[in-house]
C-alpha cells in the first residue's frame, strides 16, 4: 500500500489522468448522442433515441466533473466534494426524468402499433460503444479509487451502465431487421429503463457500487 506522502505526490498526476479520461469521454459522448439521437429520430427509433438521450446526460456528466476536478485543483478537496454531491443528484434526477419519458413513450407506441425503421448508422455507433465504454469505465474506476473521487466513481458506472445500453440497443435493432415486427423498438426501448434508472439512483444515492462493478 501506498504511503500517505507518495499519494500525496502521485494526486496531480492521477488528476491529469482524470482530465484526459473525462475529455476522451467528452469526445465520444458527443459522437455517440448526436449519431443516436439524430438517427434515432429520422428512425423513429425511440431505443436508439433514448441511448442518445443517455449519452447526452453523460455528456454533461463528464463536463460538470471537469469542472468538478478544476475547483478541486483550486479550493481543496472538501469544496470539491460537495461540487460532486450536487452534480451526482442533478445527474440523478435527469435520469430518473429520462426513463418516465421512455416509459411513457414506449406505451404510447405500443398503444397506437408505431414502429421504427432500422437504422445502420445507430447500429454501428452502439456496436462501437461497448468496448469503448468498457475501456474507459475501467480505468476511470481505477483512477476513482485511487483519488477517493465520488464524482469520477459516479462517472465510471454511468460509462459501464452506457456499455450496457449499447448492447441492448444493438440486441432491439438486430431484433428489428431480423423480425420487422412493429412493437421491437417499444419493447427494446423498456429494456433499457431498468438500467436507466440503476443508474439515476447510484448517481442520486452516491452508492459505493464501484468496487462491485469492478470486480463483475
Amino acid at each position: 500500500m501506498a504511503s500517505p506522502a507518495k499519494a500525496t505526490n502521485d494526486r496531480p498526476a492521477l488528476i491529469l489522468q482524470a482530465f484526459q479520461l473525462e475529455y476522451v469521454t467528452l469526445v465520444w459522448m458527443a459522437i455517440e448522442a448526436a449519431v443516436a439521437i439524430g438517427f434515432g429520430i429520422a428512425a423513429g427509433s425511440l431505443t436508439l433515441t433514448a441511448f442518445g438521450i443517455d449519452s447526452l446526460i453523460e455528456l454533461i456528466s463528464a463536463a460538470v466533473l471537469v469542472w468538478c476536478l478544476k475547483v478541486e485543483l483550486q479550493h481543496g478537496v472538501s469544496f470539491g466534494e460537495q461540487v460532486e454531491k450536487a452534480a451526482s443528484r442533478i445527474g440523478g434526477a435527469l435520469l430518473f426524468a429520462l426513463a418516465a419519458y421512455v416509459v411513457g413513450s414506449a406505451g404510447w407506441k405500443l398503444w397506437v402499433q408505431q414502429s421504427a425503421e432500422f437504422s445502420l448508422p445507430g447500429l454501428i455507433v452502439s456496436v462501437l460503444a461497448i468496448p469503448i465504454m468498457y475501456l474507459l469505465s475501467r480505468r476511470k474506476l481505477q483512477v476513482a479509487r485511487a483519488l477517493g473521487s465520488r464524482a469520477l466513481r459516479t462517472d465510471a458506472v454511468e460509462s459501464i451502465t452506457c456499455g450496457w445500453l449499447a448492447l441492448v440497443v444493438v440486441i432491439a435493432l438486430v431484433a428489428q431487421l431480423l423480425v420487422e415486427a412493429w412493437w421491437v423498438d417499444a419493447v427494446g426501448s423498456l429494456a433499457i429503463v431498468w438500467f436507466v434508472i440503476r443508474e439515476g439512483r447510484e448517481a442520486w444515492e452516491g452508492e459505493e457500487c464501484c468496487a462491485d462493478s469492478s470486480s463483475s
